[in-house]
């Protein structure tokens, strides 16, 4: 017998009401693990970083279910964008006033700054026998043009000039001198040849001037300039980010420290 048309259209409702509460359990199943993944974080670092950031954000992300973004730029101009509200979580910077001053402003937490590593700078060239004394190749101008970083955004860049400064050397060599926005641009530069030398990062040196390969180096006595301490802070967005907290917590554990000092950094964890 033939059943009234609002009867079927009652029992459908009946039943679709039935497969939807039998499927409730398993779409909170399929939803619970969703629930459980990790926080993302997004990370401003000092270009001088670049390669041990990149092992360290592998490494942390291998091992928790946290993720970060790393944005790689010059300590001023990533503090530029901070202040101009760049939805940065943390800033890792390349010297311990930006940070302060972060703090001093208000866009970071009060507590949350440490020194994460430790910079050297060495003069470089990829010219194997280019010079035999650093200071003697700097103090004497043998060179048509040389690479540092932007003493005004840039605290590699400071450093070089302090150590031409304290040479004696700074107002001679200042029209020789190409600057670059970070001391990363500055590597290149003479990396690709475009400049004989640089005053540039130590740890950005490992891969192509390690010990038997081509290239000159000198290694800047640290009387020379003061201490490039590069310090990080928990910017105010990452108050309530867990990503953003677990990795300042990582930066500071025994496997990040072995890292950071592979790629030749010291690593003090004072303030």
């Amino acid at each position: 017998m033939e059943q009234p048309y609002w009867r079927l259209t009652l029992l459908q409702l009946r039943s679709s009401a039935r497969r939807i509460r039998l499927a409730l359990p398993m779409l909170g199943f399929v939803l619970a693990p969703a629930q459980a993944l990790g926080a993302e974080a997004l990370i401003g670092v000092a270009a001088n970083f670049n390669s041990a950031a990149r092992e360290l954000a592998k490494h942390f992300q291998s091992r928790t279910d946290h993720s970060v973004n790393l944005s790689f730029g010059s300590t001023g101009k990533l503090y530029a964008q901070i202040a101009h509200g760049a939805p940065y979580d943390v800033l890792m910077a390349a010297d311990a006033e930006r940070p302060i001053r972060a703090i001093d402003a208000g866009f970071a937490v009060t507590g949350s700054r440490f020194t994460y590593a430790l910079g050297r700078l060495v003069l470089w060239s990829p010219e194997s026998g280019l010079f035999r004394n650093g200071e003697d190749y700097l103090r004497q101008g043998q060179f048509q043009r040389l690479a540092i970083a932007n003493p005004q955004t840039a605290p590699y860049g400071l450093a070089a000039k302090q150590t031409l400064t304290n040479l004696g050397v700074w107002e001679s060599v200042a029209p020789r001198l190409v600057r670059g926005e970070s001391v990363a641009q500055a590597f290149q530069f003479v990396a690709t040849g475009n400049v004989e030398s640089g005053l540039v990062a130590l740890a950005q040196l490992p891969d192509t001037a390690e010990s038997g390969s081509p290239g000159s180096r000198w290694l800047v006595p640290e009387s020379l300039f003061e201490p490039i301490a590069q310090q990080a802070v928990l910017l105010e967005r990452g108050m309530s980010n867990p990503a953003a907290q677990a990795w300042l917590s990582y930066l500071k554990r025994p496997e990040a420290v072995a890292i950071i000092r592979r790629h030749g950094y010291g690593v003090n964890s004072r303030p």
